[in-house]
């Protein structure tokens, strides 16, 4: 090997390297919070809307839901699918709360995927369950968007 090709060889590790630790830094994987931030605790009021969808789930669809007192106090359907849960089955219709529980038990239960990401305040912005990576139908995909605390 040439001074000159250890020095490129050299430069290239230094560069990866750094861009490693880097990316280790700025938290390149969003499964948790930052660790300098205590665990987001749901707020008793807020708003959110949400886009569920994959597998044959009761909860497919998009929705605007109001959370009182830690309950949906309100949910509007954004596109037919949300409409006719809202209509047929406004209980399946969940608090960020109860999202977080499900994929908590999803980890529980060892599913193959049970991800999350997260927002800078904590609250989770896409959580992506499948509890066989094989099977048909049992995933579940959910993406919060315009999370806003209540004032109070």
């Amino acid at each position: 090997m040439t001074a000159r090709t250890a020095k490129t060889a050299r430069a290239v590790f230094k560069t990866a390297l750094i861009g490693g630790l880097l990316c280790a830094v700025a938290a390149c994987g969003t499964e948790t919070p930052a660790s300098h931030q205590a665990p987001w605790q749901e707020p008793d009021a807020y708003t959110y809307t949400l886009r569920s969808s994959e597998g044959e789930r009761a909860l497919i669809g998009s929705f605007r839901i109001t959370v009182r007192d830690g309950a949906v106090a309100k949910a509007v359907g954004l596109d037919d699918s949300g409409r006719r849960v809202v209509a047929d089955l406004p209980d399946a219709v969940p608090t960020l709360g109860e999202l977080l529980r499900e994929l908590e038990q999803a980890r529980r239960d060892d599913a193959d995927t049970a991800e999350a990401e997260y927002a800078a305040d904590g609250h989770p912005v896409r959580i992506s369950l499948d509890w066989e990576k094989n099977a048909v139908d049992d995933e579940a995909r959910y993406v919060i968007a315009d999370f806003e605390r209540a004032a109070g």
